[in-house]
């Protein structure tokens, strides 16, 4: 009980998966082959601010996240996820992501977040800006800006030019890197679940790294 107190399981879920054998040079041609994912998600990001603008009145009126603008709105979340996993926010795998806001079963990364039944219609007004400006600030240092999909500068970008220049170089992912991008990444993605209003489970102030999130000891 204790464990589960310090470690409680969080709403916003990411678990990766690293290819066993990512080609040495397809990181340096990534940004090109991901251009028609920018160009929809650009469409699905404006689509994306208006769902949540609609979901902030939502919730203010009822307490209630509708169900098909949460499943919209984290969708976007997870197509950004598996393009900034593919391309420069992890470079974590050489398959090319589908176009869907679904989840796909045999992808190697997966992003997802609990529907919550009833949400806090005061923390509504403060949480998407106020009360998250400390992880805004950390955000800031890990994404270098915090642009579309992760494509920035930032410790994120540093870390994965570093990868792709030990896959370059050697033909290998060092396994820390991976496990520290992982876990900057799982942050960023619970800070971004609670600014949009998916959840109202403060995002901890803790790195948890490597492919899997952390489970709660019995």
């Amino acid at each position: 009980m204790a464990t589960e107190a310090l470690h409680p399981v969080h709403p916003a879920r990411l678990t990766a998966t690293l290819d066993p054998q990512l080609s040495r040079w397809l990181w340096l041609v990534k940004w090109l082959l991901a251009l028609p994912h920018f160009v929809v998600l650009a469409f699905l990001w404006v689509a994306f601010v208006v769902a949540s603008v609609v979901a902030f009145f939502a919730v203010l009126f009822t307490g209630r996240y509708p169900r098909a603008l949460f499943d919209f709105n984290a969708g976007v979340l997870r197509w950004s996820w598996r393009l900034a996993y593919y391309a420069y926010g992890a470079l974590g795998t050489d398959r090319y992501p589908p176009f869907t806001l679904a989840d796909v079963p045999d992808y190697p990364t997966h992003w997802d977040v609990a529907y919550p039944e009833q949400l806090s219609r005061g923390l509504v007004l403060v949480k998407w800006w106020l009360l998250a400006i400390p992880h805004y600030l950390v955000l800031g240092f890990f994404l270098g800006g915090a642009r579309l999909v992760w494509f920035s500068g930032g410790l994120i970008g540093l870390l994965t030019l570093f990868a792709g220049v030990c896959l370059a170089a050697t033909a290998r992912y060092p396994r820390g890197i991976f496990d520290l991008v992982i876990g900057l990444n799982r942050w960023a993605l619970r800070v971004a679940a609670y600014a949009a209003l998916l959840t109202d489970v403060y995002p901890p102030f803790r790195l948890d790294q490597g492919g899997d999130e952390p489970e709660p000891l019995p």
